[in-house]
């Protein structure tokens, strides 16, 4: 097998600049040798240079069939998962920490991230290249307009570097949107503090009524006659509210809820 054809349905759109996927491996950060594990590696691009570095220990997942053919074909010594990354037990496959990597199909990524968040104990770090607009999102920091729900998510236990931007024209097929490099290294941060079932809905309520402040926007969780709201912290938009005010605006939301 020569090539692998690119599925639309997988969201594939295969890198082929070689200095570009040297610069995503080079990206990943170990202080000493760890299990790393590449999320849809396609033709292995990026596979290669994983497995020049001395300090990787790789497992690759890849639920295109065709693709899991082409890696056993060229890497026949690379250990390789044929499974949804999504539906994929981590603490099953790695009895310590992984480190994750890939080329992220756009499609998914917002789950990628979600499931991380979900195994964050076991995750120390990410580095993946997804659509420029997301990298943007989750990067902001608060008073930026790209700020949002990502940001204050994943800020929460990560901390987030926008590396590089990546363009159209370095992927078969090219897709219609630049692309970015990101890296999320695991904070300190063991508990928030908050009940954070209610942290990701009172985060969501508040961003699905950006432009509104925060008085209006949490109207569907507390009443407005509330006495909390007095408070000048519900005049401002959410997007100026930095992580530590959501677990405040939390606890307070929580204290409403309890009355």
């Amino acid at each position: 097998m020569t090539r692998v054809k690119a599925k639309k349905y997988l969201g594939q759109h295969f890198l082929k600049d070689l200095e570009v996927a040297r610069r995503i491996a080079d990206s990943l950060q170990l202080a000493s040798p760890a299990d790393v594990l590449e999320i849809g590696p396609g033709m292995g691009v990026l596979t290669r240079f994983l497995l020049q570095r001395a300090d990787v220990n790789l497992t690759v997942v890849e639920v295109d069939t065709e693709s899991v053919v082409y890696l056993q074909q060229h890497f026949p010594d690379l250990n390789i998962i044929e499974a949804d990354f999504l539906k994929l037990s981590l603490s099953e496959r790695f009895r310590g920490p992984v480190h994750l990597i890939g080329n992220l199909p756009y499609n998914i990524s917002s789950q990628i991230f979600f499931k991380m968040l979900d195994n964050r104990e076991q995750v120390p770090q990410l580095v993946c290249m997804i659509q420029k607009e997301v990298a943007e999102r989750m990067a902001a920091r608060h008073g930026s307009k790209t700020y949002g729900i990502l940001s204050v998510l994943m800020q929460a236990f990560y901390s987030i570097d926008y590396l590089f931007t990546v363009h159209e024209h370095v992927f078969d097929p090219p897709p219609k949107v630049k692309s970015a490099v990101i890296r999320l290294v695991r904070n300190d941060v063991q508990a928030l503090g908050c009940d954070e079932q209610l942290f990701k809905t009172v985060v969501k309520t508040a961003f699905n009524q950006r432009r509104k402040t925060m008085r209006n926007s949490l109207k569907p969780l507390v009443p407005r006659e509330h006495p909390m709201f007095a408070d000048p912290l519900f005049d401002l938009r959410p997007e100026q509210l930095d992580v530590a005010a959501f677990v405040d605006l939390t606890n307070r939301v929580s204290a409403a809820l309890k009355e």
